[in-house]
């Protein structure tokens, strides 16, 4: 493939990124409803964003917080802030009791509807929580706080403790600490809490990262307190002590001095004269690191290879019959070429050659008509599969349509392993030069899912996403198993992937919204897979090539 950006696309994507602030919002509430009995509520936070009409697309989630009904979320929901673009959005508050991803299970205390300019221009903003537009939940409030995230630095922290006061009766505390930042009003806000540790009064947590504008406003001096806690199922931990702190305190552990803390309980201080602590809490490991954004890659000459798998199975039906989802209307489309085109338009914007290889698979192949082929060159050229941007890929489709016989079984794997050797291959470099990015369009009926999901396994230690659009009206259970989502995808041997790097969307959830939504949807997740996969191993940006001087 051809360098990703030309280089008048780089200066308009440069000038982008200006424009593009992220922007992370904190969520508070207040005053729940309990729908729990005997106890408060379980409250989750969802961020959703308007993808026309009246659909939504989740854009992140919070924490799940117990027993509580004033919760503060300590997970910040991340949004692309758009000036030129009202970006409705959607906060809802859930009571979650149990652990499946799908929210249509789970209580609704109420939410709230509001553009992120809303937000942005309050800065703070508070809003009675509504069972739906225009109709009062009764009880409950929101607080939403904007931030605009300018930092790319993060903190790595990992902390211990050592000898914490017991405050279980049948056993010894249940501890987690919960860091907070001195905000411009003088208030504490919660930035980070950590696991809990059972039953243990010398824990050691595990090592976190917070974004350094997050944790402190990138103000290495800022006042942080910690509170380190004794977890209670019922939702009233007991405090087991703080202490006040700053990270150019917190650094000094780098230089390999020890940095430790007095744990104090302000009560107990008040009433013993000879109260010395509740324990000690020490400062294990601190380092800065630089988190890398899609851009920085792509605009380093990060190259992206994109590559089209299409569905000939029998299960499509004969594509004369108007029934079948290969079947053209009156003005040459169906869902396939719809789906491919919406994707399409946006990722060839990202390539300057514009040549992207596309192949088919399970049917049977003119002259002999024998057996299945489950991977062949969309253009019948098996050397050169090539086709000339996404109208090729089109003009390709409708030359070689008529020609086919829809066959089967429905392999994906075949297609997965091809383009995960190319991906392989390209890993020789070891730099961040090239990534692949896999669209399947498919009508679900999926006969090698073992063989998929080892493949699947295999590819996410590969610089690839996969893209998988069902078309039709199938029920796409298996497509939505190999979408990690609602748990970890594994291997028939139990091997998990190693990150995740299929998503999956059903194309008639679309079939009305604008062309630009499908395309929004199954790209979403390309950045952070891409991000991911070269944090993973270790790879800064490529350096930008000067320009040549003339």
């Amino acid at each position: 493939m051809g360098c990703f950006l030309s280089r008048l696309q780089l200066q308009y994507k440069l000038q982008m990124a200006d424009c593009v602030s992220k922007v992370e919002l904190s969520v508070s509430c207040s005053d729940l409803l309990d729908k729990d009995v005997g106890s408060k509520s379980d409250p989750l936070c969802v961020l959703l964003q308007s993808s026309g009409g009246d659909k939504w697309t989740e854009l992140a989630r919070t924490e799940r917080l117990k027993n509580t009904s004033s919760p503060s979320f300590s997970q910040r929901l991340r949004v692309d802030y758009h000036f030129e673009t009202v970006q409705n959005l959607k906060l809802g508050i859930y009571d979650i009791d149990n652990s499946s991803h799908d929210l249509g299970d789970d209580d609704y205390l109420g939410g709230v509807e509001l553009t992120l300019g809303q937000i942005v221009s309050s800065k703070t903003l508070s809003r009675p929580l509504q069972l739906k537009k225009g109709k009062p939940a009764g009880k409950g409030t929101i607080t939403i706080t904007a931030e605009e995230m300018k930092d790319n630095r993060a903190i790595v922290l990992e902390m211990e403790a050592k000898n914490l006061d017991k405050k279980d009766t049948f056993g010894k505390s249940d501890p987690f600490l919960e860091f907070f930042k001195k905000g411009d009003d003088g208030k504490w806000q919660l930035v980070y809490r950590t696991e809990v540790v059972k039953n243990n009064l010398n824990p050691t947590w595990k090592k976190f990262t917070v974004p350094l504008q997050t944790f402190c406003c990138s103000d290495l001096e800022r006042p942080l307190k910690v509170d380190c806690s004794d977890y209670d199922s019922d939702g009233s931990h007991d405090l087991i002590g703080s202490f006040t702190t700053k990270v150019s305190e917190l650094q000094k552990t780098a230089h390999g001095s020890p940095v430790q803390f007095d744990c104090i309980h302000p009560e107990k201080q008040k009433k013993k004269k000879s109260y010395k602590n509740s324990g000690v809490i020490s400062v294990k490991s601190c380092k800065m690191e630089v988190q890398y954004s899609f851009l920085d890659y792509v605009m380093g000459g990060c190259q992206i290879n994109f590559t089209v798998g299409i569905d000939f199975t029998g299960s499509n039906g004969d594509p004369r019959s108007p029934n079948s989802l290969h079947y053209m209307s009156p003005d040459g489309l169906n869902q396939y070429l719809s789906a491919l085109w919406s994707v399409g338009q946006v990722v060839q914007d990202y390539d300057t050659d514009k040549l992207f290889p596309a192949f088919g698979f399970g049917a049977k192949l003119p002259p002999d008509y024998q057996a299945a082929h489950h991977e062949f060159a969309l253009n019948f050229n098996p050397t050169n599969p090539y086709c000339q941007g996404i109208q090729g890929i089109i003009e390709a489709y409708r030359s070689v349509l008529p020609q086919l016989r829809l066959s089967g079984p429905t392999n994906f794997s075949p297609i997965i392993n091809h383009v995960g050797s190319i991906a392989a291959s390209s890993m020789q470099s070891n730099s961040a030069s090239q990534y692949f990015v896999l669209l399947i369009l498919t009508d679900g009926e999926i006969t090698d899912f073992d063989q998929t999901r080892d493949a699947i396994v295999r590819a996410s230690r590969l610089p690839l996403s996969i893209i998988i659009v069902g078309v039709g009206p199938a029920d796409f259970k298996a497509m939505e198993l190999l979408d990690g989502d609602d748990g970890v995808l594994r291997s028939t041997v139990g091997e998990a992937v190693a990150r995740d790097i299929v998503q999956f969307v059903p194309y008639r959830q679309f079939k009305d919204a604008p062309q630009t939504a499908l395309a929004q949807s199954v790209l979403a997740e390309v950045p952070n897979q891409l991000v991911s996969y070269f944090k993973m191993r270790g790879f800064e940006p490529p350096k930008p090539k000067a320009a040549p001087t003339s």
